[in-house]
């Protein structure tokens, strides 16, 4: 079986860096599952945040080492360094029958690594927020 599209799709972002193409690979009813967040974040905005977040700080070393699919969901096994700490986590992604993803959930290990994305993605999060709060003020 070839890759699926949108994962096709999700793998072009995350190889360019570029969260561009996330307005038309999520779905607007899209479910992100953080590994630092306890619930659910609900709807492209919230999602489209977090990948960005996400794409930010893991970009730069993020790899995909390993993929399991089939027609309508996927599990990627992915390594990445976050200043000289190893993260290893999954990313489980599920798409309908409009090949828009409907969930995004993430998890990741060890504790240490864990911690240390979960300050790195608040800073760029918060950095985000504030830059678009800059470029809204008159």
């Amino acid at each position: 079986m070839d890759r699926p599209e949108p994962l096709l799709r999700w793998h072009a972002i995350a190889e360019a860096r570029d969260p561009a193409g996330l307005s038309t690979l999520l779905a607007d009813d899209v479910t992100f599952r953080s590994p630092a967040v306890h619930t659910p974040q609900e709807g492209s905005a919230l999602t489209t945040a977090y990948l960005t977040a996400a794409i930010t700080v893991l970009g730069p070393t993020l790899q995909y080492v390993r993929e399991w699919y089939d027609d309508s969901s996927a599990v990627l096994e992915f390594r990445a360094e976050l200043e000289g700490r190893v993260v290893h986590g999954i990313d489980m992604l599920t798409w309908g029958e409009d090949g828009r993803l409907t969930d995004f959930t993430v998890m990741v290990r060890p504790f240490q690594g864990l911690q240390k994305l979960i300050e790195l993605m608040a800073a760029e999060l918060t950095r985000m927020r504030d830059q678009s709060g800059a470029q809204q003020r008159p």
